[in-house]
């Protein structure tokens, strides 16, 4: 684990109360309602918060207990908050050479030109924050700390000051950095679906307490907890390319064993992929179908079933392989097929979007 934290924060009508491990790689999402403490753990993290008695241990070095407290400016991390904050007076260059220069040279692991290359700024370095949009604001302010060579990646609803257009701009440029950089990251989101595209682990806080933490797909799968229960419940399968392509402007995927159909993408043969299928546009079948417009049809077993969003339906867990796929189906199908624990079934799969 790369980060144990305990904090209390008492902020009258509202207490904090946190006692986390978490992983040394990859995206940890804090997720919860607005209030429910996200943006006040993160401050804990950078030092930007001083609770009495708060213990963090980074990768073994303590940056806070009752005899320590490193200063934000010392603790080796970058912080990007919802809005961009860069210099209105500085070109796009200038604002990342002001990251770079905040590190002697001796010290610096992250180099000017990787930053341009990875978040696509070659096209901006001569203009001014006002005459760029607000998703290449983010992506210069994200830029600008990653050149302070940060250990650990805090970033505080990045994408939630954005439009639609703006934060589809920005997306793949953060799973770049979530797949091409070994820096941990921890994301604060109200956004189940950016927390399914980026995040690796799953934090869910509520007023003020962790209700669960663990990988993303158990949590997003978890029947005791609130993500099946939506109208949007879906989750995360683990996935690997085949055949780029296949012919019909189609990709194929394996995962556990079986192929998945998918709109043609450029990720080569080999390389790990990560889709979302929403419970919705999935259906089951006791035998595969011969005549049906479902490109794909997945041998599963089923787990167990719960009530669904409507009293009308039932939420049904599957498992496939080591993973577990949702389908949301009538209560009347349910009663048709005689769906029952163990039983084994094939997924029809309407919609499959990479993630």
């Amino acid at each position: 684990m790369t980060l144990q934290l305990d904090f209390t924060v008492n902020h009258g009508s509202f207490i904090l109360d946190t006692r986390l491990e978490l992983p040394d790689k990859g995206v940890t999402a804090l997720f919860g309602r607005s209030g429910s403490g996200k943006t006040t753990l993160l401050r804990c993290i950078a030092g930007l918060e001083h609770p009495r008695g708060g213990r963090l241990v980074f990768q073994g070095e303590t940056w806070q207990d009752e005899r320590t407290f490193l200063p934000t400016y010392k603790r080796p991390l970058g912080y990007v908050f919802q809005e961009a904050s860069l210099f209105p007076h500085l070109k796009v260059l200038q604002n990342l050479e002001y990251g770079l220069k905040r590190v002697p040279p001796g010290k610096r692991r992250v180099r000017m030109d990787q930053v341009i290359q990875l978040l696509g700024l070659e096209g901006l370095l001569a203009r001014y924050p006002d005459q760029i949009s607000g998703g290449q604001r983010q992506r210069v302010s994200l830029g600008r700390a990653l050149l302070t060579s940060p250990d650990l990646l805090l970033m505080d609803e990045p994408l939630a000051s954005l439009d639609a257009t703006s934060k589809d701009e920005i997306l793949p440029f953060l799973e770049r950095l979530r797949d091409e950089q070994a820096l941990p990251i921890i994301y604060i989101s109200h956004s189940i679906d950016e927390v399914i595209r980026l995040a690796d682990h799953l934090v869910l806080l509520d007023d003020g307490k962790v209700v669960a933490q663990g990988g993303l797909q158990a949590l997003l799968t978890a029947r005791e907890l609130p993500f099946i229960r939506t109208e949007s419940a879906s989750t995360a399968l683990h996935a690997q390319v085949s055949h780029p392509d296949v012919g019909d402007e189609l990709t194929e995927l394996a995962v556990e064993g079986q192929p998945l159909l998918i709109a043609k993408c450029s990720v080569p043969t080999g390389q790990p992929v990560r889709v979302k299928i929403m419970a919705r546009d999935v259906g089951l079948a006791l035998t595969p179908p011969t005549d049906t417009s479902f490109l794909n049809c997945l041998r599963v077993t089923l787990l167990d079933s719960l009530p669904g969003t409507l009293p009308s339906q039932a939420l049904v867990r599957l498992k496939l392989g080591e993973q577990i796929l949702l389908s949301r189906v009538s209560r009347r199908s349910a009663g048709r097929l005689g769906l029952q624990a163990g039983q084994r079934l094939y997924a029809l799969i309407k919609g499959v979007a990479l993630s």
